[in-house]
């Protein structure tokens, strides 16, 4: 548990011994402000949006749009009110040390390693596109290949220091940047010379809504197209897991999130309006990139296969991100004693290279998954569909901190110079969300499953902690809870 200040005596209070008693293995602040404004550009075009974008247009069609405008708003309220909550005490290492202080210990736990369990199974669904994208490139490639040779490099990228995984985002999301603002520059260049496609489509805006208008599938294809979607925000609450190694957090953490709605319009809603004003929504093909076949549609040959590269290379800056994220994650966990303690002892770069090791070996699940799949997009579209499952549940515990925290802590609040707008009602709007989100999933077989297999997980999370809680030091850190939650009950009720 986090160092934090109780409400009653105004002194700092120690939730985790190890960290006080061991100085030496604390976490470096080596990100600066552009690897940081890097992170949550990457964080927030993943491989959801250059993979998985066609098959949700032909479900939703042109009404993806408004798919990923709302999905993108309710998101911005959950990293808003996740920078407010980090900043109210920069003790805090990540969301799941605030879940853990708010709620009480279980929801570090349950936090912590269903965060983990979320990027291994991004980390998979990367590795299955990299591999499809590997056989487009080099057809005849052995896919045990590249789901073999990712994670090495991953372990590469990210043992000599946080620094050089920051320098290694920094340049995998730059790719991405402009692979995304050439697309959208070569799509203005085709809908002003009304470009015509060899099915006799003449490129123009007006072919977002002239065939079927905005929702052809109706409100049905409108809700199918958020299975998919949401999968393509996973990631964005990234720069939640740098904040301890993030230099000058006060400013570097409000001017990442705040651009979120800017990098949302124009990386995600300019994209598609392109996309599909140069190519009718109802050619796109939904098991491939419809960024490589806007390129390949336009005659540049050559750009297309450079796009299939940047694709690839957004898969491995996901992975990447992944692997970055399950280490400190599973790090922050040892130091709670929440995993085995060896998983919480750094490197001498300040790296914390066994919990590295121990995230990348599950990452070979990916050559399994290839190899039993139907294809390239059912197996990706299964562990994304678990991912999004994952990854709303820990979106739903930083919503519930930030009640918590308005109920229990509202002197912080009210001092914050970085409140979340619309504090008191709209976290129950996004918790809302989400519960439609899940309704959502289960509306389509091949989403469905994710419904079965997330109960199985936190059935065995909860058989864990029932477990761990028994443990001297859990014991003590539940204790602690309960004082300095009935200690701030007081002071609020004088």
């Amino acid at each position: 548990m986090p160092e934090r200040t109780t409400a009653v005596s105004g002194t700092t209070r120690t939730g985790a011994a190890a960290r006080d008693s061991h100085p030496d293995q604390s976490l470096a602040r080596s990100l600066s402000r552009r690897h940081i404004q890097m992170l949550a550009i990457g964080g927030t075009i993943g491989t959801g949006l250059f993979m998985g974008a066609g098959k949700t247009i032909s479900l939703a069609g042109p009404s993806v749009i408004f798919v990923y405008m709302i999905i993108g708003f309710m998101l911005f309220f959950v990293m808003r009110a996740m920078g407010e909550i980090l900043l109210s005490n920069l003790d805090y290492k990540s969301f799941s040390d605030f879940a853990g202080d708010l709620l009480g210990p279980w929801a570090s736990f349950f936090t912590g390693w269903s965060y983990w369990a979320f990027w291994v199974v991004t980390g998979v669904a990367d590795i299955v596109a990299i591999s499809g994208y590997v056989d487009v490139l080099a057809p005849g490639t052995p896919l045990w290949i590249p789901a073999l040779v990712t994670p090495v490099v991953l372990i590469v990228l990210n043992l000599p220091s946080v620094k050089a995984f920051g320098e290694a985002e920094f340049w995998f999301a730059l790719v991405k940047v402009i692979a995304i603002l050439a697309l959208i520059g070569t799509g203005l260049v085709m809908i002003m010379t009304h470009f015509t496609s060899p099915s006799g489509a003449v490129a123009g805006f007006e072919n977002i809504w002239n065939d079927g208008g905005m929702f052809p599938h109706g409100v049905a294809g409108f809700v199918l197209g958020f299975q998919i979607a949401i999968f393509a925000f996973a990631g964005i609450e990234l720069v939640g897991t740098a904040a301890a190694e993030t230099k000058d957090p006060e400013k570097n953490l409000p001017r990442a999130i705040n651009t979120i709605p800017l990098r949302l319009l124009l990386f995600y809603v300019g994209a598609l309006v392109i996309i599909m004003s140069v190519n009718p929504w109802r050619t796109i093909d939904p098991g491939s990139s419809p960024f490589i076949g806007m390129f390949a549609l336009a005659g540049l040959g050559v750009a297309a296969i450079v796009v299939n590269l940047v694709v690839l290379t957004s898969a491995a800056s996901s992975a990447n991100s992944g692997i970055y994220s399950t280490s400190r994650m599973v790090y922050g966990l040892a130091q709670d004693g929440n995993a085995p303690q060896a998983f919480g002892r750094l490197s001498i770069r300040k790296v914390p290279q066994n919990a590295l090791l121990f995230s990348c070996i599950f990452l070979l699940a990916g050559l399994v998954l290839l190899y039993t799949g139907d294809s390239f997009m059912g197996a990706f579209t299964l562990v994304t569909s678990v991912a999004s499952v994952l990854t709303m549940f820990v979106w739903s515990i930083i919503m519930v901190s930030y009640l918590v925290f308005l109920r229990r802590r509202p002197h912080r609040h009210a001092v914050s110079e970085y409140k979340m707008p619309g504090a008191r009602f709209m976290p129950w709007v996004v918790l809302a969300f989400f519960a439609f989100m899940l309704w959502a999933l289960g509306q389509a077989d091949d989403t469905r499953l994710a419904l079965v297999v997330a109960p199985v997980w936190f059935f065995g999370l909860g058989a864990a902690w029932y477990v761990n809680r028994k443990a001297p030091l859990q014991q003590a850190r539940i204790e602690e809870w309960k004082a300095d939650a009935r200690a701030e009950k007081a002071a609020l009720a004088r």
